[in-house]
């Protein structure tokens, strides 16, 4: 069983479509039938994925289109759906999932907060209102995937840039499914696709094999399209290395942070080191 949306014929969007998660969820969702539109930077990228998407799709190179987009741009990703539209004349399925991590500090060279927001938070709130309105107006079933982190919800130290804009992404796609549901007979939904630790190009890091405690590209798709099928806002991937259990305590101790009024990020906080190990253990 699949998604309804997910089905022949229809159309998909995926930004950052050229490695990674989304050229896994692509190439998925070209082996049923959908037409689908990558969209990312560097033309022997695109070419490269637009040819193995196309090795997987039923109708091959036909139901399969790769275009260069910032989405950092409106008027780039405005000129994304009027390409989408001529050649496959409807989206039915837009997945925001380009990202970068160039690595962040407090304080850093600004230019490096400007690229990630401007990519990671702003391509996905351009991505939704170029692309939207436009699918709740043909007033046809429709899906919107927008890739988070749990660097988002957690907001560990490290790269305080990453963090804020997957902070951002989530709150943007919680208000975006919020909207979709109260509009009178809008089918579209929002989703929040929440990966564990995947191995792609952004996650590499210079190793040329993939740790053992990471998922692959493939896996975390697989995940998520059994969690769209179940009707899951929050796609909550695990990986080899975290099972479910324990995000799930990660995210109630952060939570905790505020209602117990203990300092931020406690979770690496010295004082509050054999606190947390205990509230892991907890059942």
């Amino acid at each position: 069983m699949n998604h309804p949306v997910l089905v022949p014929g229809a159309v998909a969007i995926v930004t950052g479509g050229a490695a990674g998660i989304g050229l896994a969820a692509a190439k998925a969702f070209a082996s049923l039938g959908l037409k689908v539109a990558i969209a990312d930077l560097g033309a022997e990228r695109l070419t490269a994925a637009e040819g193995e998407i196309a090795e997987v799709a039923p109708q091959g190179m036909e139901s399969v289109m790769a275009l260069e987009c910032d989405v950092g741009q409106m008027d780039d990703l405005k000129r994304l759906e009027a390409d989408v539209l001529a050649r496959f004349g409807s989206i039915d399925v837009l997945m925001n999932n380009a990202g970068i991590q160039p690595g962040s500090a407090i304080f850093g060279p600004a230019e490096n907060w400007r690229r990630v927001i401007g990519v990671n938070l702003w391509g996905v709130i351009n991505g939704v209102q170029a692309i939207v309105p436009g699918m709740i107006e043909r007033g046809r079933p429709g899906l919107v995937i927008n890739t988070g982190s749990k660097q988002g919800i957690t907001t560990p130290p490290g790269d305080p840039a990453y963090n804020v804009s997957k902070a951002g992404v989530k709150a943007f796609t919680e208000a975006l499914q919020h909207d979709l549901r109260n509009r009178e007979s809008c089918a579209i939904s929002a989703h929040l696709l929440i990966p564990g630790f995947v191995f792609t190009e952004l996650t590499r890091g210079g190793r040329a094999e993939k740790p053992a405690g990471a998922w692959t590209p493939d896996q975390t798709v697989d995940f998520m399209m059994q969690s769209l099928e179940a009707g899951d806002f929050y796609i909550l991937c695990p990986d080899n290395d975290v099972p479910r259990s324990v995000d799930e305590r990660r995210i109630l101790w952060a939570a905790g942070d505020i209602v117990e009024n203990r300092p931020p990020l406690s979770r690496w906080h010295p004082d509050y080191d054999e606190a947390f190990k205990a509230f892991l253990e907890e059942k």
